[in-house]
């Protein structure tokens, strides 16, 4: 089954305030009775996770509500979109907590989420 794709009618970007992006952490750190920490890879591969903020008017605040819950089953599945900042499609989900709106002003809302890239 494919994975659902960003909707077209949602923003195609992500608030640059806001936005963070973690490089994946592979190693594993056991400490020593003296001495420095012992530190080796555990994992060639890992997830990179993400904090964005999208600022919606209503009319999209709404849309995305509804991809949320029922497009990705709460949030449940994954979905393609752009990475934020190398602009390559990429496989993304939602990690916890859920995507929190905030009022920004007049229509508008922001939403606070974070992803990780899969």
């Amino acid at each position: 089954m494919a994975n659902a794709a960003w909707p077209g009618s949602l923003p195609s970007y992500v608030q640059e305030q806001g936005y963070g992006e973690m490089l994946p952490d592979t190693n594993l750190e056991s400490q020593m009775d003296t001495g420095p920490a012992k530190i080796r890879p555990r994992f060639t591969t890992a997830n990179r996770r993400f904090t964005w903020i999208i600022r919606m008017d209503a009319t999209q605040a709404a849309a995305f509500e509804t991809f949320w819950d029922t497009t990705l089953k709460k949030g449940s599945l994954p979905f393609d979109w752009v990475h934020p900042r190398t602009r390559v499609v990429m496989t993304f989900r939602f990690r916890r907590p859920p995507p929190a709106a905030r009022p920004f002003g007049g229509d508008a809302v922001d939403y606070m989420m974070n992803v990780e890239a899969i």
